[in-house]
């Protein structure tokens, strides 16, 4: 994903501080919140919510809150499933098609809670 075109397509000037974000959400393999990458990035906690409060409006980032009262961020992909464990409060993505359907409703994001994989096998 070329984040120079991504922006540009949503209207929006490239900084260091953007770059720095986009970078470490494409690159991760699930949601992460600010706890999981400020030690990566050159910016205080204000810098950093500013910019996701605008990529989540451009609809380039995509946000959830956790059992841990963190919000996540990924990149902003079709609407799918995320996992969020009881017990060790991991959040994963689910990659299996889910379909739920409300009428009248438009679902912007499903949580499924329960053990994960690893604490089921405690």
């Amino acid at each position: 994903m070329d984040i120079e075109n991504l922006v540009k397509e949503k209207d929006i000037k490239l900084t260091t501080a953007r770059t720095e974000i986009l970078e470490k959400l494409i690159h991760a393999k699930k949601p992460l919140s600010y706890d999981d990458i400020k030690k990566d990035i050159s910016m205080d906690k204000a810098t950093f919510y500013r910019n996701i409060t605008k990529f989540e409006k451009k609809m380039i980032v995509n946000s959830f809150e956790s059992n841990d009262k963190k919000r996540y961020f990924e990149i902003f992909e079709s609407p799918h499933p995320h996992f969020v464990c009881v017990v060790c409060d991991s959040v994963e993505c689910i990659k299996k098609h889910l379909e739920f359907k409300l009428s009248g409703y438009t679902i912007e994001n499903i949580i499924l809670k329960g053990k994960c994989k690893k604490c089921n096998q405690i």
